[in-house]
């Protein structure tokens, strides 16, 4: 009795049967090897010990268990089947109906048949249904119709793919609502009716415009039409889930109906989009009616757009569609950073403080772009990362099986479109885009997934493309045979518009007038605008004239209001011991503020973000190295150097007013700049900063650089003042530590779109800082551009005293003090930017008993928008100049001359000469040999201070 008493016990009264003897089998091998049985069952026999003996276990195949008979054969058929289900779970995929056309590839599914375990159906028929499945529903009554259920749920048109979530509560809940009966999902008539009228919405909305704008690229969502109900469900989900901002990113494929019917955005409002044109004539045009006013504007398949939405019996949800150039996945790390941007409260000190209920992300990806582009992988990244993740963001691939004219055998070397998920532990299920019911239950279960777990999901929508990639181009010079299959398959809408009228759902004369009220409501938006003249727009700058300068804000800062600052940075909790190396460098920072003695970079960068804190403006950095910075001037977030407990100085200011986010990033720098993008503009009231571990690796982000920093304002009219810090100079540390490629950001600066500056004072940082805070969240807002300094950071003479802070502000040019004392005197005017000026001062104060009248230096901090008036101004004080040297460190093709020679020659006085000093045009930044730099270094520095070189050309052959 004793036995049967412990079968009731905890765990055990759920194992009997074949059941029971399965987990003795499991027991008996953990005994040998723990590692041998799963996890689960390791943790089991840790707690419980051993499991109830069957009794006479030894003596005949029959044996009376607990009121039952146990047979050795009937356990292995039992194990068997255990096998044969969890196969199903795993594999069933593999042959389910998610195929709308019949073009994918056949696998072999011998796993999920009953004989490849030596079961036939007497043998199922004979085990209880809770045996071969226990959870089985009421109405199944054996094992064979436990295996027949789980069949027809994992081999439908949904197919599940969970067996890689390794958190067993995670996957559990997956299988359980895979298998509970409710998917597809059960939709009543008046459920059924609303999701054919919005495939119908979305259907007749493609076909008109095909019809109407013969020729015109549209990017049409036919074959994959479910889309549109889909986020429709997820839009209803997470708003009766309190979730106040959805946050969506997707590339061209389907845009205008999501536009349309997702967005709100009126069809006559996208048909005058069509129309427009500059000779006001009826012709497509691919620019959009409204964006070209005032801005160059973007074709009308990249805009984005904003909604208010009222569910009922739910609040006001806020959805947003962002705008994305046609480098497709590059949108997903911007729409992350906006919903990152709408979770967290940044009106106290401290971190700010987040909600991931607050917003939620949609993600929607092509079947080529997903495994193709790296920038999915690298935001999938940001899932579980500190400062990263929102919560979890729901993934939608509209799969129609080409890319542009390559298959996924060209495409891809994984099976399915989705498989780079897998490694992200993301739970994906396969759904045919045909079942518009299933395609519901998809978007549930992801939608209650991701609100219950905080992680990602990904809905795999399996359809086809009924034209090419756009509707100008013919598919079927690369498909012939896949584009006879699409001409002769029904559209979606038909094939469930004829199961609700045979289900008796509604008449076939109900289904009928219900498209035609859609059609006339197309019809008639159409009329409204074609009966308008169209608007001849003319495309303005966005700075028609010309004027450059910036808004001249107070960036100084009181003294005493510095000096209080300070001290309370240095204050560290009771207990708390910083590493002793850093303490001392730290505690040194204590008198930098007295007169007589001067601040360095990373001391001027700490208080210029106390004072914008105090300023009551929140601040965000990241970057690879942020919390200390690559060359450890910052020491912002400290460690303790016994129980590696961390403290943040500007968390415990009493003058800050906001809060301070500085998250170390993972090591990828497309992402986390996209990041920082979108949550400076969906947050565009925050001063958000990204630092480059090395310059050079900002060209691992041009696509974001190229497609949003520089160009957002003007294609879209979206603003940002994110701050880019580019460690940038020539120290002879070689091709990939010396360049941040100064050349490419002002060769992209245009219309006033940004700020490109390179300093030599820590004070010049302090306010250039402070002057960018100033214009956070104003129609000046602007990116900024900063060649940040790497060997400047502790050179003295970048150090400055505090009067430079407490007095002043940034300036555009610095004349070199010392020199130009005899303006009529001064032959040569030289022009710099950045490291190479210091360089020069240092030579110049090595020859101090030279004469250096004829000589003069300009250093220009900021470079674009062009100083012209500054450098106007100073030039007219020197009338006698012969020659305006401008003096770089980086080859001639790169660095700024290209930039500078133009402007140069365009002010200069009239006879002077406009020369060059630096290195010659490479192809390779800079030399990976330290004596090859320095002499090249030296040569550069004596051809600039040698009076005889005036109006010579340097040459650094050797």
């Amino acid at each position: 009795m004793k036995t049967l008493d412990r079968m009731t016990e905890g765990p055990w009264q759920k194992y009997h049967g074949p059941n029971l003897g399965y987990i003795q089998d499991q027991y008996e091998k953990f005994l040998k090897d723990p590692q041998s049985v799963e996890p689960a069952y390791r943790e089991l026999f840790a707690s419980w010990g051993s499991p109830p003996s069957l009794p006479n276990k030894e003596k005949k195949a029959d044996t009376q268990v607990s009121g039952g008979t146990f047979d050795r054969n009937l356990l292995k058929k039992g194990v068997n089947a255990g096998k044969l289900v969890w196969n199903i779970r795993t594999y069933g995929h593999l042959a389910a109906d998610i195929d709308p056309i019949g073009i994918g590839t056949k696998v072999d599914t011998r796993l999920l048949q009953p004989e490849t375990y030596q079961l036939s159906q007497a043998d199922l028929t004979a085990l209880p249904a809770e045996v071969v499945w226990e959870e089985a529903p009421g109405d199944v009554k054996n094992g064979w119709e436990a295996i027949q259920r789980l069949h027809q749920i994992y081999t439908g048109t949904i197919a599940y793919e969970f067996s890689h979530v390794h958190e067993e509560e995670e996957r559990n809940w997956l299988n359980s609502q895979a298998e509970s009966g409710t998917n597809p999902a059960p939709l009543n008539g008046n459920e059924k009716k609303h999701l054919l009228k919005r495939l119908l919405e979305a259907e007749q909305f493609e076909e008109f415009l095909h019809r109407t704008f013969v020729g015109a690229k549209r990017f049409s969502v036919e074959g994959n039409d479910a889309l549109i109900p889909m986020l429709d469900e997820i839009v209803r989900e997470m708003a009766h889930a309190d979730v106040r901002s959805i946050l969506m990113g997707m590339a061209h494929r389907g845009r205008l109906n999501v536009l349309a019917h997702v967005l709100g955005k009126s069809y006559s409002k996208i048909f005058s989009e069509f129309l427009n044109s500059p000779n006001k004539h009826l012709v497509p045009s691919e620019g959009s009616m409204g964006i070209n006013y005032g801005w160059t504007g973007d074709v009308k398949y990249h805009l984005g757009a904003d909604r208010f939405l009222k569910e009922a019996d739910a609040h006001e949800v806020r959805i947003t569609l962002a705008n994305n150039p046609s480098h497709l996945e590059f949108v997903n790390p911007v729409v992350e950073g906006f919903a990152r941007a709408a979770q967290e409260d940044r009106s106290r000190p401290g971190y700010p403080k987040q909600d991931v209920n607050k917003a939620a992300t949609i993600l929607i990806h092509g079947d080529s772009a997903f495994p193709g582009e790296g920038i999915v992988a690298e935001t999938l990244n940001f899932n579980k990362l500190p400062g990263f993740r929102n919560g979890g963001t729901i993934h939608i691939i509209v799969n129609n099986r080409i890319g542009f004219t390559t298959e996924g055998k060209d495409s891809r070397s994984t099976f399915y479109a989705s498989d780079l998920a897998k490694g992200y532990e993301i739970p994906i299920i396969h759904v045919n885009a045909d079942d518009p019911e299933a395609c519901i239950a998809a978007a549930r279960l992801a939608s209650e997934y991701r609100n219950k777990f905080k992680k990602d999901f990904l809905i795999d929508l399996v359809g086809y493309r009924r034209y090419g990639h756009n509707e100008t181009d013919d598919p079927e010079t690369t498909q012939p045979l896949i584009y006879q299959k699409v001409k002769q398959h029904d559209t979606v809408t038909n094939l469930y518009m004829k199961k609700l009228v045979g289900g008796k759902v509604m008449t076939q004369t109900d289904a009928d007038e219900l498209k035609a009220k859609v059609q006339n409501g197309l019809k008639d938006a159409y009329d409204s605008v074609k009966s308008k003249e169209p608007v001849d727009h003319v495309l303005l700058s966005m700075n028609p004239t010309g004027d450059n300068s910036k808004p001249k804000a107070n960036t100084s800062v009181p003294a005493e209001t510095l000096r209080a600052i300070n001290a309370e940075l240095l204050q560290w909790p009771e207990g708390f011991t910083v590493y002793p190396k850093l303490q001392r460098i730290l505690e040194r920072r204590s008198t930098a503020l007295q007169d007589g003695e001067k601040v360095d970079w990373g001391h001027a960068e700490t208080l210029a973000f106390a004072s914008i804190l105090a300023d009551g403006q929140p601040i965000r950095i990241t970057g690879q190295d942020a919390e200390r910075a690559t060359f450890a001037h910052r020491n912002l977030v400290l460690h303790d150097s016994v129980d590696g407990t961390t403290f943040c100085p500007l968390h415990q200011l009493s003058h800050a007013k906001a809060s301070f986010a500085i998250h170390n990033s993972p090591l990828s720098e497309a992402s986390v700049l996209g990041f920082e993008y979108g949550y400076n503009v969906y947050s565009p009231e925050t001063l958000v900063i990204w630092e480059a571990q090395y310059g050079d690796f900002t060209n691992c982000a041009q696509v974001i650089i190229d497609q949003f920093i520089t160009s957002g304002r003007s294609k879209w009219r979206q603003k940002s003042s994110l701050v880019m810090m580019l460690p940038h100079g020539y120290e002879g540390q070689g091709p990939e530590h010396s360049s941040a490629r100064l050349e490419r950001f002002l060769q992209l600066g245009g219309e006033d779109n940004w700020t490109v500056a390179n300093l030599t004072s820590s004070a010049q940082y302090f306010h250039l800082l402070r002057r960018q805070a100033s214009i956070v969240n104003t129609e000046d807002a602007r990116p900024l551009v900063l060649m940040a300094p790497k060997s400047l950071i502790r050179n003295p003479r970048v150090g400055s005293p505090v009067t430079s802070f407490s007095e002043g502000s940034f300036q555009e040019v610095i004349e070199q003090p010392g020199l130009g004392q005899s303006p009529k005197k001064v032959e040569r005017l030289v022009m710099c930017s950045g490291k190479v000026a210091v360089d020069l001062e240092e030579a110049i104060d090595k020859k101090k008993d030279e004469d250096h009248s004829w000589l003069h230096v300009l250093r220009v901090e900021q470079l674009y928008p062009f100083p012209k008036e500054e450098i106007t101004r100073i030039m007219k004080q020197y009338p006698n100049v012969k020659e305006i040297l401008w003096v770089q460190e980086e080859p001639q093709n790169m660095g700024a001359w290209s930039y500078m020679e133009p402007k140069i020659r365009e002010i200069a006085p009239k006879g002077t000469e406009v020369r060059y000093s630096g290195r010659p045009e490479r192809s390779s930044p800079a030399s990976g040999y330290q004596d090859v730099h320095v002499y090249e270094q030296q040569t550069i520095i004596s051809f600039a201070l040698n009076r005889k070189t005036i109006n010579q050309h340097i040459s650094l052959g050797r």
